[in-house]
């Protein structure tokens, strides 16, 4: 299949629509620093419109209080790239869809945007399942050497946690 995208995103997409479609789970993912990248890997799959219910990409700190509830005090507090906020945006895309699963990205591309406390390449993702309080959230820095390679490796590991 002719894809936008490189083979081991499109293959990693592929098994997430798959295996969620045997598991009966639809998916949402709220995206920041992917810009789409992950939903649109999704939507490259024949057949994601019966696993993949909707995408946010909510990449202005107002759109994540907007389209995902995210409070302000939140964003003020930790900043957009921080566990706590990442964490919200899961919990906001799970409150509006009708997912199973969701997951979401924050993160610091670059080339510009780092600092000593988080650099170019922190990207953090949570991860939050329907009916259950508990919502995994990690902190990751990400190698990459462009804004490109970070984009697509935070893609790949929002990916990853979609997998059942």
């Amino acid at each position: 299949m002719a894809s936008l995208l490189p083979k081991d995103v499109m293959h990693l997409a592929e098994r997430v629509i798959a295996e969620n479609a045997a598991a009966g789970r639809k998916v949402a993912v709220a995206e920041s620093c992917t810009g789409g990248l992950v939903c649109g890997a999704l939507t490259e799959v024949p057949g994601s419109s019966s696993v993949l219910d909707r995408g946010f990409v909510t990449y202005s700190n107002e759109s994540k209080q907007e389209m995902l509830d995210v409070p302000e005090d939140l964003i003020e507090t930790f900043g957009a790239v921080s566990p706590a906020v990442a964490w919200a945006m899961a919990q906001g895309a799970l409150k509006h869809s009708a997912a199973d699963v969701a997951v979401a990205i924050s993160g610091i591309a670059g080339p510009d945007g780092g600092s000593e406390m988080k650099p170019v390449g922190t990207v953090v993702f949570a991860c939050a399942f329907r009916g259950e309080e508990e919502v995994n959230a990690e902190q990751r820095l990400l190698d990459g050497k462009t804004r490109a390679d970070v984009r697509r490796q935070a893609t790949v590991v929002a990916l990853e946690l979609l997998l059942p």
